[in-house]
């Protein structure tokens, strides 16, 4: 498969232009590349004031980082408060994210456990970190999810039921926040041209066993996904008008081949969305 280039001018601003700000705070969870990178730098030119959080950090003059481990607590909870320095978070935008090629009866517990940590309990602690605050002078609240919460990433089931996790989560908030003028939303992306694609954790033949030739097929099939997808400078436009919402929807779809499919699956009897997503993998 061939890698996409991303083609986004990132011509550096000057120092006056690193000063403008409108007030408010952003913190960006993963913001050090891909989809966080570019929603990082994107909020950072409309006047906000953004600290990516993330073990590697943003290498964009606009952008200040702070170290944290998304998969550990206690380092996650110490960058949020050294992120904030007090103030309410006005917007919470949750990029991080894991991926895991692997049969299910052959993937280690401990796999699974790291992957949620990282796509799902690193978001639950993010927003139970924010509301406090939050709750007094309302705010916006994004998670990165995928359409593989939908429909299913052949030979990869912990990332599609992380990502189902995290729509879920955005429903059932969606209702306890309103009050509150906290507006949450979902965003699904669907295959898009990061270096996320290359960062995979894949089983290899023997851990795979009998299933080494069908994951390799499926790895590769999601890979010219990915790469053969949206730009991540467009998913992160496409976040940030989300956010520019009064009220936001709860389940936003990037894309309009995304939105097809999406709707698509409720269509269709559930065998034969399987069947084409057998397909789609090369399964």
């Amino acid at each position: 498969y061939m890698k996409k280039e991303d083609s986004e001018n990132t011509q550096q601003p000057t120092q006056e232009e690193n000063l403008v700000s409108n007030g408010k705070l952003a913190l960006v969870v993963g913001g050090s590349s891909g989809i966080g990178y570019h929603t990082a730098v994107r909020l950072a030119n409309t006047g906000y004031e953004v600290v990516n959080l993330s073990r590697t950090p943003c290498d964009h003059p606009k952008v200040r980082s702070v170290e944290a481990d998304v998969s550990e607590a206690e380092s996650l909870r110490s960058a949020i408060e050294n992120a904030r320095k007090g103030r309410a978070v006005d917007v919470l935008v949750y990029c991080a994210g894991f991926s895991l090629a692997a049969p299910f009866a052959y993937t280690e517990e401990s796999d699974i456990r790291y992957l949620f940590e990282v796509n799902w309990f690193g978001a639950v602690r993010c927003i139970q970190a924010v509301l406090p605050a939050m709750r007094q002078s309302g705010g916006k609240i994004v998670l990165v999810s995928s359409l593989g919460g939908s429909l299913p990433v052949c030979m990869d089931a912990a990332y599609s039921a992380s990502k189902s996790a995290l729509d879920m989560l955005a429903k059932e908030l969606s209702v306890e926040l309103e009050p509150y003028r906290i507006f949450i939303t979902s965003v699904l992306p669907g295959g898009t041209a990061t270096e996320f694609t290359f960062k995979r954790r894949v089983y290899s033949d023997g851990e795979c066993g009998e299933y080494a030739a069908s994951v390799k097929r499926a790895t590769a099939a999601l890979a010219n996904m990915e790469q053969g997808g949206m730009l991540p400078a467009v998913v992160a436009e496409e976040i940030c008008s989300v956010l520019e919402r009064k009220k936001p929807p709860v389940i936003y779809v990037c894309g309009w081949k995304n939105k097809f499919f999406y709707f698509l699956q409720r269509l269709l009897p559930e065998r034969t969305l399987l069947y084409l997503n057998r397909k789609m993998y090369n399964l």
